[in-house]
């Protein structure tokens, strides 16, 4: 989780982040918007109550705490009644869990401890007295505002205004009590540094594990060109060479020698591929937009091509968009089926990530678990990027990818 996250989700943004200076924000609809206060209304509703019940928890649990004290000192007590109090702590964190995610559109990725998570009630229940009395607001703002209809008390015009006032205020503190339910489960609830530390190192072993596996397969694959391909030439060669040596007829040899020199051309171009699916030398040359170019003269079917990039991206991270591209266009041409694949790789003046897409008109079907697919999915992975195939039978098949400009 981001730290613009603690004042930015859902619908509510209680602080314009960076981007909010240079461009306004998009229009949020109405019906979305009164939704979204009305689950925050509900969230703070719960909250009030849980809140009450988690006073009572904090209060009991120290209480008995202080009168059981002296079992501390035996271990199978002391044991058995800090397993009861993680229990029902835990049981209360999940209670708060699950009412961050329906009513306030976070979740909490986290595995505090028994200690955290008891700082954790022990915090939030102020919290949620205060949003219970914020929230109580609105309906005395709204007695006020329609009071003077003499359908109630038939009090003074001029009372509308503190109504709409108060009512205002209800919904701007219901606003704010969600960016500080956010913040607090955040802090207490969410992954520690040592949590992010080991989750980074699992990924990281992951990936790494991920690329040894995609070399070995692309080495398998150049290895399968070269023999079935290339190699075989290479053979039809040297025996028509030695045929032409062996020869006698003049005729005969010429036909031989035409014959050896065409193997001798199919040779050379086989090679040229095998070459350009290993690295193309246009790439380092010429730059992404060419070299994108060239796997859509070399595809059987048609291929559009839209490169649109605010600057040249770090090599690696070229090298990781022509790949996805090229096995992206390969299969497609190969067993889809389409009559023709769009390319499109943008990336927007001062964003730090570049988007992939690559989208045909075939039978879709696609598997993403697949020998070249999964071997993308862990290319990219390695450069922290994300990879997605959305394949549905019938098609359109649709792969996307978004990587770092500038990966770290």
């Amino acid at each position: 989780m981001r730290d613009d996250e603690l004042t930015t989700g859902g619908t509510f943004a209680l602080a314009p982040g960076p981007a909010a200076a240079v461009r306004s924000a998009p229009r949020i609809p109405l019906a979305q918007l009164a939704r979204a206060w009305g689950l925050a209304a509900v969230g703070a509703v719960l909250g009030a109550a849980l809140a009450v019940v988690e006073i009572g928890f904090v209060l009991l649990l120290g209480a008995g705490a202080l009168v059981l004290s002296p079992l501390a000192f035996w271990r199978p007590a002391r044991r058995l009644l800090g397993r009861a109090a993680a229990r029902s702590t835990a049981a209360l964190v999940a209670v708060e869990r699950a009412r961050l995610a329906a009513c306030f559109d976070r979740q909490i990725a986290g595995r505090p401890g028994t200690v955290r998570s008891l700082g954790y009630l022990a915090a939030r229940w102020p919290v949620g007295i205060f949003g219970g009395f914020v929230l109580a607001v609105f309906p005395g703002g709204l007695y006020l505002a329609v009071s003077p209809l003499n359908v109630l008390d038939g009090n003074d015009p001029a009372i509308i205004v503190v109504g709409v006032v108060f009512m205002y205020l209800s919904v701007q503190g219901t606003v704010g009590l969600v960016g500080m339910e956010r913040a607090l489960a955040r802090w207490l609830l969410g992954p520690s540094r040592q949590d992010l530390l080991e989750q980074r190192v699992a990924e990281l072993t992951e990936s790494r594990a991920g690329v040894v596996a995609a070399v070995d397969d692309e080495r398998r694959r150049i290895e399968r060109d070269l023999h079935d391909g290339v190699q075989q030439r290479l053979v039809a060669l040297a025996m028509l060479l030695g045929r032409l040596r062996r020869g006698t007829d003049p005729r005969r040899g010429a036909d031989l020698l035409q014959q050896a020199h065409d193997e001798a051309q199919q040779a050379l171009t086989e090679l040229r591929e095998v070459a350009w699916r290993v690295y193309p030398a246009t790439l380092d040359e010429l730059g992404l937009e060419t070299a994108l170019r060239g796997v859509a003269e070399r595809s059987g079917i048609p291929v559009s091509v839209d490169c649109r990039l605010a600057e040249r991206p770090a090599r690696q991270v070229e090298t990781a968009v022509y790949f996805v591209v090229r096995e992206a266009v390969t299969n497609a041409a190969k067993h889809s089926g389409a009559e023709v694949i769009s390319v499109r790789v943008t990336q927007e003046p001062g964003a730090a990530a570049i988007g992939v897409r690559i989208e045909d008109d075939g039978v879709g079907g696609a598997d993403p678990r697949g020998g070249g697919l999964s071997g993308l999915a862990r290319r990219v992975a390695a450069l922290d990027g994300r990879f997605r195939v959305h394949s549905p039978p019938g098609g359109p098949t649709e792969i996307t990818a978004e990587l770092p400009a500038r990966p770290e």
